[in-house]
């Protein structure tokens, strides 16, 4: 069957699990996000390591065509007590040490960050690069046992994270904000205090993150800005049974040392 995407009528599949369990999806994911960075001009990426893809704290959210050849875009959410720092802690630890604090103290009850959102031009303006992959991320961080998430923000996606229930943590940075002069990038430091209930997402948003909780495997017509897309939602987290995140949580760390600021570990929401 041919799974070329149809751009007046796309449909997509959105697929959740664990680093660790799929290599091979991880290489796709990576190749894609690699080309989009290059694309803006951010041509170091190429030579990260990406460990993520070897973290055990790490999940993955990809969205790919029918036939799992093609992906078009992705997003992840890393647990603190993995193999390596939260991103955040990679990209601003330099800058404000005091994130290795924060993030302590909301680790100990089970957090993480969403990071590494994108999308290809393939599938631009359809919403998978920014709303539907983002309430899918909250959606699965009840599976995964968090009870709050980080992530660094592009201007552009402040409003949209503020929309699924995040908040600018100003007691970091300059009012929560750090800025990078290798990328001339300005990035906002935000978190998600209550992955639970969602209390201060907007009604919209909130609503939605509970039905793919409730139905985590779903095929929907999402709409956006006049854009139809079918998602096959398949978010149901594969061998959760060999997740332990106490014994995670038993792995954070307040402080990391020798960690610099570095354009390739930015992995921005």
């Amino acid at each position: 069957m041919d799974y070329t995407l149809n751009k007046e009528n796309p449909v997509v599949r959105l697929r959740a699990f664990r680093a660790t369990d799929d290599p091979a999806a991880c290489a796709l994911f990576v190749e894609g996000h690699t080309h989009v960075l290059t694309n803006i001009g951010v041509t170091k990426v190429t030579s990260n390591k990406h460990e993520w893809t070897r973290n055990p704290a790490a999940f993955v959210l990809i969205v790919e065509s029918l036939d799992g050849e093609k992906v078009y875009g992705g997003a992840r959410v890393h647990v603190a007590g993995g193999t390596e720092p939260l991103p955040v802690e990679q990209a601003t630890g330099a800058l404000d040490p005091s994130i290795f604090d924060l993030v302590y103290q909301h680790a100990r009850h089970g957090t993480g960050e969403i990071c590494g959102l994108w999308n290809s031009r393939e599938i631009a303006g359809y919403g998978i690069g920014s709303i539907f992959l983002t309430r899918a991320a909250v959606a699965i961080s009840t599976q995964i046992g968090l009870q709050s998430l980080f992530a660094l923000c592009a201007p552009y996606t402040v409003k949209m994270a503020e929309s699924v229930g995040y908040g600018i943590e100003t007691s970091i940075g300059n009012e929560g904000t750090f800025y990078y002069p290798k990328l001339d990038l300005l990035a906002t430091t935000m978190i998600l205090k209550d992955v639970a209930t969602l209390k201060t997402a907007q009604s919209e948003d909130r609503e939605a993150i509970f039905k793919l909780r409730e139905n985590l495997n779903l095929v929907k017509t999402e709409v956006l800005r006049k854009k139809n897309i079918e998602i096959h939602y398949d978010i149901l987290i594969p061998g959760l049974e060999n997740w332990h995140l106490d014994e995670v949580i038993a792995n954070a760390k307040k402080n990391f040392t020798s960690i610099a600021v570095n354009e390739r570990n930015l992995n921005l929401f």
